[in-house]
């Protein structure tokens, strides 16, 4: 038998070229690789504009943002008129989905404005009709806030003095330099005083009022946080004035938030007939919004009970919803006028600077 021998480089490559058909066929196949997951969609962002005291919890927030898929985005847009101002600039783009906290005392140029789509919320049914404004409902209630005096009860008990029951009451000799208010071209509650004063004493009556209160040494400053926690005696601030404008909630934080723990707050507010001013604010769609269920969703939560409950500790403003439930301290220390002074919204709008203008004449000339 003849065996025919290759030569030793043909034999090496031979041999190399069997051995790599042999790692070929054991080599595993390569691991797919997983495949590209592509959200379908992202959380809609629901813009809502607010004026600069919006306040809520993060787990009210959380509640909705989880039941709706959504995600809340707030804009502080400034106090309640120039937030209006913002939207009603931007009304051809506007800047946000949903307006919250335009009050009574400019709700008829948010509406004369055209700034709202009308939305019939089911919850509206269950609301008082005296805070239901505007009949073609764009734009809804949701809290109200009643601007009243306030008074330090250790300093009247201290001087022996009966503490003012009425707004009549401010212009006497025994209450001369007690009082301090804020200036209504500044300040959301001077403004909503100037009209306790309008609708207690009517045009012209109330600029006699206030020409009686400057005899009287009134102190007029820009706004709340002076009047209050700088001027009023009663507060933390412990200035010389014992009587301020302020709110009717504002005896029950003085316990709620107080450095010590006390039984009963320092201080009382006056809900006599025709001395508070209720203050009502409104929600409303914006007009040319894209996201409208969502904007009605948020309305429907606005007005719910969750919403509601969480707002009075947040904002020291109060449900307009009957079915929510106030903090104990509220229910306990709570004063609510009966009868505020109510004064039209369209004659709010048709007078509000001539009463600013006018009052200012009187009282900072």
């Amino acid at each position: 038998m003849t065996r025919t021998w290759l030569p030793a480089s043909r034999s090496l490559a031979l041999l190399t070229v069997l051995v790599g058909w042999m790692l070929a066929g054991c080599r595993p196949e390569p691991a797919a690789l997983p495949p590209i997951v592509t959200p379908t969609s992202l959380p809609a962002v629901l813009t809502v504009m607010t004026h600069d005291s919006f306040s809520l919890s993060a787990s009210v927030l959380a509640e909705f943002e989880q039941s709706n898929d959504a995600r809340v985005q707030f804009v502080k847009a400034g106090d309640a008129g120039t937030m209006l101002n913002k939207a009603i600039l931007a009304r051809d783009n506007p800047l946000a989905d949903v307006l919250y906290g335009v009050d009574n005392t400019y709700l008829s140029r948010a509406l004369n404005e055209g700034i709202f789509e009308p939305y019939d919320a089911p919850a509206l049914a269950d609301l008082p009709e005296t805070l239901r404004l505007d009949p073609e409902n764009r734009a809804l209630p949701i809290d109200t806030g009643d601007v009243c005096l306030n008074i330090d009860k250790a300093y009247f008990a201290e001087h022996g003095l009966r503490p003012p029951v009425s707004l009549v009451d401010l212009a006497g000799p025994e209450y001369k330099g007690l009082l301090v208010v804020e200036n209504p071209s500044t300040s959301s509650t001077g403004l909503a005083f100037l009209l306790a004063t309008v609708g207690a004493f009517g045009d012209p009556g109330y600029l006699s009022f206030w020409e009686q209160l400057a005899a009287n040494d009134v102190l007029v400053v820009d706004g709340w946080e002076t009047a209050y926690n700088t001027e009023f005696s009663g507060s933390s601030g412990r200035g010389p004035r014992p009587i301020v404008v302020s709110y009717g909630s504002s005896p029950v934080f003085e316990v709620v938030y107080a450095a010590t723990p006390v039984d009963e707050p320092p201080t009382v507010a006056v809900v006599s007939d025709n001395t508070c001013f209720r203050q009502i604010e409104f929600a409303g769609i914006l007009r040319g919004t894209d996201h409208r269920a969502l904007a009605e969703a948020w309305i429907d939560f606005m007005l719910s009970p969750v919403f509601q409950e969480d707002m009075p500790l947040q904002m020291y403003v109060f449900p307009v919803n009957p079915r929510a439930k106030l903090d104990p301290a509220f229910q306990e220390y709570l004063a609510v006028p009966d009868r505020p002074v109510a004064v039209a919204p369209a004659d709010i709008e048709a007078n509000r600077e001539a009463w600013i203008n006018a009052w200012r004449e009187v009282v900072l000339r």
